[in-house]
């Protein structure tokens, strides 16, 4: 890449090209495209000034198409926020604003590019991923005000260049329930998803513009769930193999995200040429004698992150032998033994399992606490943090018989971690058998659930629950996306119980409602799920693509003992609250408990 010079006046029609003098501006990334979309709305304000509503944010600029005798100057605003009736021009934290005026000329060509100044954080190189320099500089925002527009403004006059995947996909997942509230949260989570993949790859947000591992991981799982894309995915793992970042946690992270795709494709090729690279991912290097990971000090005060911001840590106590970098240790050493199965390194995958293995041992020897049913932070410390036990929870690190002590440790903590830390909070307990608690957490009522997010007014999933947790948080950011992977999951009850999704599970969570449907983008075509229960029963619609067949939990009763497949009952075996059926099925089926 090299630095593009200033642009002509008669290229830009006298307005602000993308870029600050010095910047490039060319990504190498997945396709992306830009969108044109109309206004929902257009209102005068009086005089001159106009307020244009766009409907929810996305990353873009704009295109105005002014009569051709019009002239003079005209301010335009971009807004992600708004208060009193207009854009609020000095929003918290990296909330966006910005202003440029354009001067019109009746010999200048219409339509006309309106983008706003560079942001020299989010443009600074090498670090920040970078847009097409043809497209202007992008920001998150919603609303637009223009001042010193002559005479009305037509919706055929201004439209907004949105920035999206250019093999998005609208229709390809869907999400509906008993609750209202559930619905448009996974709305909002989905238009993040969406919109955030407006790079080409995974950024963390509009601040900084830069790939994080969890972040990615986080964004992967919902990116799968509500698209059929996993092309920006590879890119992005890539991307992060040649630029890694800090924070000790997140260097498995790409275990796991190179673990997710292979479950999703079934790839074996694409791992094969990356499985080496990511043994430097395990932690290794910080194994002591004792088997666990440590940490020196400089690890133990800035790399090892537990959760951030760190005010969101529940007062965690770090110290040389931590036990969430532990936790990850393992989970990505579980996973590694799946991947080295899958390249055909057989002696590499039992290596892997054992480590796994002895060190959960190990782990539940020195960090679980019997009389508290929940896990220390680490050696040195009887601090019990939620962060402790959430995550070993959630990894499948909790010896069978004490998994209920710490669910109800977990459970009653509540969510006391970060919008990062509830990926994993809510997986462990939908994994623990408590959907209605999870679906509790999601919609509860405070500052410390989406709910929140809703009821603020925002249109895309913020980085941190509120600003009062990070004053600097920015209000798009994929992270905090979690219920668009999560609920499809878990209350729809849609994985892949086996690579390229030969074989699904399908084990719906309901919680406390009392139906739930949607459709769940797969390799091989989407999944259909529709269930309701009345009554005492439960009654499922499942339709599966061609090459697929389902493995199938259905919530059970206390007296429930039968399952009905399209009218003939079939054998199911139970397990705790599940009726699980004796064999898979496979396309259109409708199957009720009884």
């Amino acid at each position: 890449m090299h630095p593009l010079s200033r642009p002509s006046r008669k290229r830009m029609a006298g307005l602000v090209l993308a870029m600050v003098a010095g910047f490039p501006l060319a990504s190498p990334a997945a396709p992306v495209h830009q969108v044109p979309e109309r206004p929902e709305s257009i209102v005068r304000l009086g005089g001159g000034e106009w307020l244009v509503d766009f409907g929810r944010v996305t990353f873009g600029n704009l295109e105005l198409e002014p009569p051709a005798e019009m002239e003079g100057k005209v301010v335009v605003r971009f807004g992600e926020a708004f208060k009193n009736g207009r854009i609020d021009r000095h929003p918290p934290g990296s909330v966006r604003f910005a202003e440029v005026a354009v001067d019109l000329a009746p010999d200048e060509p219409r339509p006309l590019r309106v983008a706003p100044p560079a942001d020299r954080r989010n443009t600074k190189q090498p670090e920040a991923v970078l847009t097409p320099p043809d497209w202007g500089v992008v920001l998150p925002f919603r609303w637009v005000e223009i001042d010193g527009w002559k005479g009305d403004l037509k919706p055929d006059q201004i439209r907004r260049q949105s920035a999206f995947s250019s093999t998005w996909d609208d229709g390809a997942a869907s999400f509906h329930s008993s609750e209202p509230a559930l619905d448009r949260i996974w709305e909002l989570c989905r238009h993040s998803i969406k919109a955030t993949t407006f790079a080409g790859i995974y950024v963390d947000g509009d601040r900084e513009r830069i790939p994080y591992e969890a972040d990615a991981y986080l964004n992967q799982l919902s990116h799968y769930y509500t698209d059929d894309d996993i092309q920006m995915a590879r890119d992005t793992f890539d991307h992060l193999m040649e630029h890694p970042t800090w924070p000790s946690e997140w260097a498995p992270h790409l275990v796991f995200m190179a673990h997710a795709d292979w479950m999703r494709t079934g790839d074996s090729g694409w791992l094969g040429a990356r499985y080496d690279l990511l043994k430097s991912k395990l932690l290794t290097e910080r194994v002591g004698p004792d088997g666990l990971v440590h940490s020196n000090a400089r690890q133990q005060s800035w790399n090892d992150i537990i959760d951030w911001p760190e005010a969101e840590r529940d007062g965690y106590v770090r110290t040389g032998v931590n036990t969430v970098v532990n936790a990850f240790h393992i989970a990505a050493l579980r996973q590694m033994a799946d991947l080295a199965r899958a390249v055909g390194r057989g002696d590499e995958a039992e290596d892997f399992a054992r480590q796994a293995e002895r060190k959960r041992a190990i782990f539940n020897r020195e960090f679980y606490d019997k009389s508290k049913g929940a896990y220390h932070d680490g050696l040195g410390t009887r601090h019990t943090a939620l962060h402790a036990s959430l995550f070993p929870l959630a990894f499948g690190l909790v010896p069978e018989e004490e998994e209920k002590r710490v669910a109800d440790f977990v459970e009653e903590r509540g969510m006391r971690c970060s919008v990062y830390a509830a990926q994993y909070l809510l997986e462990g307990l939908f994994r623990a058998g408590r959907g209605g608690a999870a679906l509790d957490l999601i919609l509860a009522d405070g500052d410390r659930s989406w709910r929140h997010m809703l009821d603020s007014g925002t249109t895309m999933t913020w980085e941190a629950w509120d600003q009062k947790y990070k004053p600097n948080q920015d209000w798009n950011h994929a992270w905090g996306a979690a219920p668009a992977n999560l609920l499809p999951r878990f209350v729809l009850g849609v994985q892949a119980a086996e690579p390229g999704w030969r074989t699904a599970l399908v084990q719906p969570h309901p919680g406390g409602l009392s139906s739930a449907g949607g459709r769940v983008p797969t390799p091989r075509g989407p999944i259909e799920v529709e269930w309701k229960r009345r009554r005492g029963t439960f009654g499922l619609k499942l339709d599966l693509p061609g090459g697929m067949k389902a493995e199938v939990r259905l919530p059970a009763g206390p007296a429930s003992r039968r399952v009905l497949v399209n009218g003939a009952e079939m054998p199911a075996r139970r397990q705790g609250p599940w009726l699980v059926l004796g064999q898979a099925i496979e396309g259109k089926n409708t199957l009720i408990v009884r």
